[in-house]
């Protein structure tokens, strides 16, 4: 006994070419990059923009940090937690 395979036929659609605009780091003082790389802790303002609803370190994809500062905010995030100063969970 053959049995016949019958395949679906998925139509392939083109993904929609989209412009991505590099995001500025928002880390940088005045477009140039802080020597030592160094993120307050005390900072909450700006930690709390790298952090989402849930309280969870922003990606760097989506946060536009480069490498080196998106190491010194997650320091910078942990060190706050655990002074109490940024929350463990969020809401």
């Amino acid at each position: 006994m053959a049995r016949k395979i019958q395949f679906n036929k998925v139509s392939k659609r083109r993904a929609k070419n989209k412009v991505r605009t590099k995001k500025k780091d928002p880390i940088f003082v005045e477009g140039q990059r802080p020597r030592p790389m160094y993120v307050d802790y005390k900072d909450t303002e700006l930690l709390k923009k790298l952090t989402n609803r849930q309280s969870k370190i922003i990606s760097r994809r989506k946060s536009g940090c480069t490498a080196v500062s998106q190491h010194a905010v997650t320091r910078a995030i942990k060190r706050a937690r655990y002074m109490a100063m940024l929350p463990y969970v969020g809401e």
